[in-house]
């Protein structure tokens, strides 16, 4: 069981990020909690370029290897807390979220869990994304990363961590999990993600290559043929 002021550490895997990174950590020392929490940036470029951008100096700043999984491996490597949460640089946490995670795996029914997905835009079509993203969460437990996913340490590390894959490391994860007949909380709080990749490639486009990737993934189709569709 996990106490309601169990320390969260708080992984961000990047890579050239630092135009944003410091806006993201700012974010996170606003939020509104009673847990305890550390920060650890995992940067994926050898120059360390996202590392060197970051002015809060209670940061835990670390290089990886590139690649998500990798890094967010690396990064749960280095850290203290009972909870692990792996976010996105380009994701901002509801004002909550620490006290609603620590409050949720304090339930002893669940291991793992996320948030449900927001887009940082007043654009209506992305609303219709959202709707569409809960409902897919709600039927298959499976959340994304974009989702801000958060686990157990202990269970994290006994289930062996994320697959060091290319592409889908946060549904395979997911996928193991509820193979096992475990549980994941879905709370009903939006997380507000940048839509800077669909505005860049198109709403509609971005929408169905997701689907398509996932329907591809599950049908066996390999990570490594999958990321080249993805970039």
């Amino acid at each position: 069981m996990v106490n309601t002021r169990a320390l969260i550490s708080i992984i961000l895997p990047v890579l050239h990020e630092a135009e944003t990174i410091n806006t993201v950590i700012a974010h996170l020392r606003a939020l509104r909690h009673n847990s305890l929490m550390e920060i650890i940036v995992v940067d994926g470029d050898p120059a360390g370029g996202t590392l060197q951008a970051i002015r809060d100096n209670g940061i835990v700043r670390t290089l990886s290897e590139p690649g998500r999984a990798r890094q967010m491996n690396h990064g749960a490597s280095l850290a203290k807390g009972e909870i692990l949460l792996f976010l996105h640089a380009d994701t901002l946490l509801p004002a909550q979220a620490l006290t609603r995670i620590a409050a949720a795996l304090a339930d002893t029914r669940f291991v793992a869990g996320a948030f449900d997905l927001g887009f940082d835009t007043s654009r209506s079509i992305f609303r219709i994304t959202e709707k569409y993203v809960a409902l897919r969460t709600r039927l298959t437990r499976i959340p994304f990363g974009d989702q801000a996913i958060f686990i157990r340490r202990a269970y994290f590390e006994k289930i062996g961590g994320y697959a060091e894959i290319p592409l889908m490391e946060d549904v395979e994860l997911m996928r193991r999990i509820r193979k096992r007949d475990d549980r994941i909380c879905i709370i009903p709080e939006k997380v507000l993600t940048s839509p800077r990749r669909y505005e860049r490639d198109g709403i509609l486009y971005c929408t169905f290559r997701n689907w398509a990737l996932q329907v591809c993934y599950k049908a066996g189709v390999s990570p490594e043929k999958l990321v080249k569709w993805y970039i």
